[in-house]
């Protein structure tokens, strides 16, 4: 999942270093991406609910799933209505959702393309699905990406390799997250292929922070 058991005992500080307050530009492309509010939504590795606050809000009736106990107790002091389960084994009923988001994920979850079957599954025939990751070919193991300058330093040998990372040039951050649980790196190709080999259509794929190097890879697929 996105905030698997590895965040158990890290929630608190996760919350106060990486869920800034809305709007974010993250945020902003959610929200543009899945349109207006129309029903029930998953959010999957909802972590600490930042983003289920805001669709519920919205009007969304959003249930958070997350597989760590820690991210989960967060989520619900915030008001989300949460479920503990592994994204691979969503305990929902086939076609119960008309929408799902999922974001900055696939660098935590270790089986992604399980999970996307799993969320094609629960969605309801035409439910649009959100998702906002890390841009696969800037970050990852084979980049350290300097965030304030917009743009990457590689490192050969390691993009093509599909694995959990808790040591690697572009992991490795003696104050970050990534020292503390790793980061699953997936190639562009292998990515986009998980959407498509569970059945989702693509409908909108695109670079949002504007940066010349992106951050941030963003698409809605259609069930």
């Amino acid at each position: 999942m996105s905030t698997t058991a590895r965040y158990d005992g890290y929630a608190d500080w996760y919350d106060t270093e990486f869920q800034p307050e809305r709007p974010t530009e993250t945020w902003e492309t959610v929200v543009r991406l899945l349109g207006e509010p129309a029903g029930t939504l998953v959010d999957v590795g909802c972590g600490t609910g930042a983003y289920s606050v805001g669709l519920a809000e919205l009007g969304w009736d959003v249930t958070g799933v997350d597989l760590s106990a820690d991210m989960l107790r967060r989520a619900g002091e915030k008001g989300v209505r949460t479920v503990q389960a592994d994204a691979t084994a969503l305990p929902f009923a086939d076609a119960s959702f008309d929408a799902a988001v999922s974001v900055f994920t696939h660098t935590d979850f270790d089986d992604f393309a399980g999970t996307v079957r799993e969320i094609a599954r629960v969605l309801r025939p035409e439910a649009p699905f959100v998702y906002v990751g890390a841009h696969p070919c800037w970050v990852g193991p084979h980049s350290t990406y300097d965030a304030e300058r917009g743009y990457p330093e590689l490192h050969p040998g390691w993009y093509r390799q599909v694995a959990r990372y808790m040591q690697a040039p572009g992991v490795w951050r003696e104050t970050g997250v990534r020292i503390r649980v790793g980061a699953v790196h997936i190639p562009l190709g292998l990515l986009l292929q998980s959407f498509l080999d569970a059945g989702l259509r693509l409908e909108h794929i695109e670079e949002p922070d504007g940066r010349e190097y992106a951050y941030s890879l963003a698409m809605r697929w259609r069930r």
